[in-house]
């Protein structure tokens, strides 16, 4: 898969909606990684818990993924460079005010992203963590 390659991992939805589901808890998330592997393996887990995902590799993807859709969250993975974990999220903020950024692996904590996570951590405490993130949203 060449390096900008996005996937997502439902066609159903139209590219500009939110998700509008009858199930509450379904969270539409960009999810991006510099590792076909991890990324493939770690967004097959959130699709399980119900989740639309649209996988990414590397920074432009991300960006391109924003320009042509709208997203709840972003997660940027741990296999992401630390300046792309960086940066992106201000270009996220950008790109859609009210979207949320999660970055795994990150030392510090800034004022754009909403939440850190040990990508050490199980994948199941990653899910709460990300649930946990978007709560208010979903009761709404």
């Amino acid at each position: 898969m060449p390096a900008t390659a996005q996937k997502p991992a439902d066609q159903s939805a139209p590219s500009s909606a939110r998700p509008s589901s009858t199930h509450p808890s379904i969270i539409k998330i960009l999810y991006a990684e510099s590792d076909e592997t991890t990324l493939s393996a770690q967004a097959a887990e959130m699709q399980k818990a119900g989740h639309h995902v649209t996988t990414v590799l590397n920074r432009h993807a991300v960006q391109d993924a924003l320009r042509c859709d709208a997203f709840d969250l972003v997660i940027l993975g741990a296999t992401l460079s630390k300046d792309d974990r960086h940066h992106l999220p201000y270009m996220v903020k950008k790109a859609h005010e009210g979207t949320k950024v999660l970055v795994m692996h990150a030392g510090t904590h800034h004022h754009e992203v909403d939440a850190v996570v040990d990508s050490n951590l199980s994948m199941q405490w990653i899910l709460e963590r990300i649930a946990a993130l978007l709560q208010p949203e979903l009761a709404s």
